[in-house]
């Protein structure tokens, strides 16, 4: 997560260095700015807001032959009560999509959460997908930033 968080700092920095608009400090600790931070490995997020680490919650990632992709990502677009076209009608509230067709998004199948179960997507408890949801909303898709590391 060190790396992540690490990149993500170097990532915004730079941004920041080359907007001369921008007066002063980094864009991770502007309280504007939401960082989504997936651990594949520990199946957690971090909620990032304004630079402070808010909230921790358990994920589930691609298993079975499916894989998240790592990288950092804008979020694309919001559906509050999606369904997936490709698994099914399978649900997918308060979904964030990030990178082609892929999403955060809440899950029913809670047992699941902490260990990889999906086909790609980071789900989340209800809750906590609807939290998120209400702060991409809030703050607006240019300032949510979802990451995804080891």
């Amino acid at each position: 997560m060190r790396n992540i968080l690490l990149a993500l700092l170097v990532l915004l920095g730079a941004a920041s260095a080359a907007n001369a608009a921008r007066k002063s400090g980094d864009e991770i600790f502007d309280p504007g700015k939401v960082v989504a931070a997936v651990s594949l490995t520990t199946q957690t997020m971090k909620v990032i807001i304004g630079g402070h680490e808010r909230y921790e919650w358990p994920v589930s990632t691609g298993a079975g032959g499916y894989s998240t992709p790592r990288g950092i990502y804008g979020a694309e677009w919001l559906s509050k009560n999606h369904r997936s076209r490709k698994y099914n009608n399978a649900p997918m509230p308060y979904a964030i999509f990030f990178h082609h067709g892929y999403a955060v998004h809440g899950t029913d199948q809670l047992a699941r959460l902490g260990r990889p179960a999906s086909h790609g997507c980071v789900r989340l408890h209800p809750d906590n997908a609807a939290l998120l949801f209400e702060l991409a909303q809030t703050m607006g898709l240019e300032n949510v930033t979802v990451v995804i590391g080891d």
